[in-house]
């Protein structure tokens, strides 16, 4: 997928490990590791805003578009004419 998350920048950043971040968050460690390892199809804001208020981001500072990724080829692109 063309988006990017970057969640263990920001822990990195923040010295929190991947137990404490779930909890702190109410996930599992199991479905935080989905999200930090570019495996989610998608992401709730419920959780991306949690994410941000633990880790005290900005939702830019966690996602990102990458245009080179070719995952993406062949999605309808509506500004395509």
């Amino acid at each position: 997928m063309g988006i990017k998350l970057h969640i263990d920048v920001m822990m990195a950043k923040r010295k929190m490990s991947a137990g404490e971040l779930a909890e702190r968050i109410g996930i599992t460690p199991a479905n935080l590791s989905i999200l930090k390892n570019d495996k989610a199809k998608a992401v709730r804001f419920t959780t991306l805003e949690a994410l941000c208020r633990v880790l005290e981001c900005q939702p830019g500072d966690l996602l990102e578009y990458d245009h080179s990724d070719e995952n993406t080829a062949g999605v309808d692109n509506p500004d395509t004419s």
